[in-house]
């Protein structure tokens, strides 16, 4: 392995472990040339995934992508980094045991949102409005409703909205 400091090619491992609920292996190596210490991930690589997107085009899965919107969505909520790295290993690990290759964007962002649900409200919303994109109040409005009463639209018709003093133009 190749030392980020001084490019020698010669390093010792220090230490092993499993990570990311063992879907990869984190080695704490030294470099053999400067002495200094960094950490490197190993992890199986999967045979690729195509996103298809809202309007067609295709490009491939990438992890990061997906990893920053979470992170995004769960800034200064109290979530730490590990449980969102579990999150997106989870979605990713789900994506991989599909026996379909192409997955579309929509499929992905409501993966994203059915595990925020259950994390975080707060989180569940900001991801909402970019990935549903939000117009205006009015789409908050109505998604907070379905996230504070997620009953069967029929058996809502009948119930009174919490917001329903707020109209929609």
């Amino acid at each position: 392995m190749q030392c980020p400091f001084c490019q020698h090619t010669d390093s010792r491992v220090l230490e092993s472990r499993s990570a990311e609920s063992g879907h990869s292996v984190r080695r704490r190596r030294e470099c053999l040339q400067c002495d200094r210490r960094f950490t490197t991930y190993e992890r199986i690589e999967f045979v690729p995934i195509t996103v298809i997107k809202r309007d067609g085009q295709r490009e491939s899965f990438d992890r990061s992508k997906l990893l920053r919107g979470v992170v995004t969505a769960c800034e200064k909520t109290g979530i730490t980094a590990t449980r969102i790295e579990a999150l997106v290993d989870d979605i990713e690990a789900e994506l991989q045991q599909r026996s379909v290759r192409d997955v579309t964007s929509t499929e992905i962002g409501e993966a994203v949102l059915k595990s925020l649900k259950a994390l975080s409200e707060v989180a569940y919303v900001r991801f909402a409005s970019v990935y549903r994109q939000f117009q205006g109040i009015y789409d908050f409005i109505e998604e907070l409703n379905q996230l504070q009463d997620p009953a069967p639209a029929a058996a809502k018709a009948s119930a009174p909205e919490p917001f329903a003093f707020i109209t929609h133009p």
